[in-house]
């Protein structure tokens, strides 16, 4: 990757879109730390900061206890062979919020965040018996208690049905669009159409670098779709805040 350089907004929805092999899932990676940059910072906001703009710090400079605070993240695929009960599994997002002890607010956090995703049938549930789409969900909701500014999701809907999926990220932008918190999402997507639903914008990857960024209206345009994708399509205008990207053919 090279020449990555875009910045976020609280209350926004970014969708990272490109080929396989673009970067999406590296780029995910660098901000959280996994993986290191060899050049260049990378800035964010952290969870004890207020709103403004300018407070902006390198993550570079926070520990893992502050990164985790500040994002959460969710990898395309969980494999694990613990028989932890699902509710156990997503208490561990409150892990950067513990002090001594488990507290009453942490029960309420996860009991909270396992009814927003309609799990609450799975909560007693261990958690290596459940269907690969299901553990998925409950890694989301591990995330979503674990209360940070930034989302970090890499093909958060991958293991998921039709259904599943929509209501996925109509979970997620209802959080993020919650005009009482300060938090926003990357997340890296296949689904054009569904980056395009429920986006503000969109991060397309072409090479290893950015091609596009803006709203999904800017950046999914027949040109721009054909030179990543390398398939034709049509664009069509579903309402002002919501486009449809339909296949053609490859070219």
């Amino acid at each position: 990757m090279k020449d990555i350089s875009f910045s976020m907004k609280s209350n926004e929805v970014v969708a990272i879109l490109g080929i396989n092999g673009a970067g999406k899932s590296t780029l995910i990676k660098c901000l959280n730390r996994i993986l290191s940059p060899k050049s260049g910072d990378i800035h964010i906001r952290p969870h004890w900061s207020n709103l403004k703009e300018t407070n902006l710090i390198n993550i570079s400079s926070l520990d893992l206890v502050e990164i985790s605070k500040t994002m959460s993240y969710v990898p395309q695929n969980v494999a694990t062979s613990f028989p932890m009960d699902v509710f156990d599994v997503v208490l561990l997002g409150r892990k950067p919020h513990l002090s001594w002890r488990i507290s009453d607010e942490d029960r309420d956090k996860v009991s909270e965040t396992l009814r927003y995703l309609n799990l609450e049938d799975f909560a007693f549930r261990k958690f290596n018996q459940i269907s690969g789409g299901e553990r998925q969900r409950v890694i989301i909701a591990k995330a979503i208690a674990q209360d940070p500014n930034l989302f970090l999701f890499d093909e958060p809907t991958s293991d998921l049905d039709l259904k599943n999926q929509i209501q996925i990220m109509k979970c997620i932008r209802k959080i993020i669009k919650d005009k009482n918190n300060s938090k926003s999402a990357l997340i890296a997507i296949h689904d054009i159409n569904i980056a395009a639903k429920y986006s503000d914008k969109i991060l397309l990857l072409n090479n290893g670098s950015i091609m596009a960024y803006g709203p999904p209206s800017q950046v999914l345009t027949e040109e721009n779709i054909a030179e990543v994708f390398g398939v034709k399509c049509s664009i069509s205008s579903v309402d002002k805040h919501y486009i449809r990207v339909d296949v053609d053919d490859e070219i």
